[in-house]
């Protein structure tokens, strides 16, 4: 399983979902990430369903409450039950929410291509 294989090869390529666990996975305490965003940065933003299917059945180890859509807003209802237990879980990492409950992007937003060293070419 995630192995492809090319021309007699085999090379360990991860799926779809193991990208997505180990994107999240890097997401640090007090901060989150947006659905189209992980999709973006795993190359067609227009796959944020499929990463919230990915998140859906994700290892414990993976902090998918720090994942919200493209508004701020929480959208865990199935991961979570309720989108309370999901908002509990990011005020205690710090996140402040309005009583509509959403997040402010512009302050909590984690952007990794601003987390990650540039390499010179």
């Amino acid at each position: 399983m995630g192995a492809r294989h090319e021309q007699g090869t085999t090379t360990n390529m991860p799926t779809f979902n193991q990208q997505v666990h180990a994107l999240v996975r890097e997401v640090p305490t007090g901060r989150v990430i947006t659905y189209g965003v992980i999709a973006g940065l795993l190359g067609d933003p227009r796959k944020a369903r499929e990463v919230g299917w990915a998140l859906h059945r994700c290892p414990p180890d993976v902090p998918a409450h720090r994942v919200v859509n493209h508004r701020g807003e929480l959208s865990g209802r199935r991961a979570f039950g309720h989108p309370w237990h999901q908002q509990r879980r990011l005020e205690e990492e710090g996140i402040e929410f309005t009583a509509e409950g959403v997040c402010d992007l512009d302050r909590y937003l984690w952007r990794p291509e601003a987390a990650r060293p540039a390499t010179d070419v």
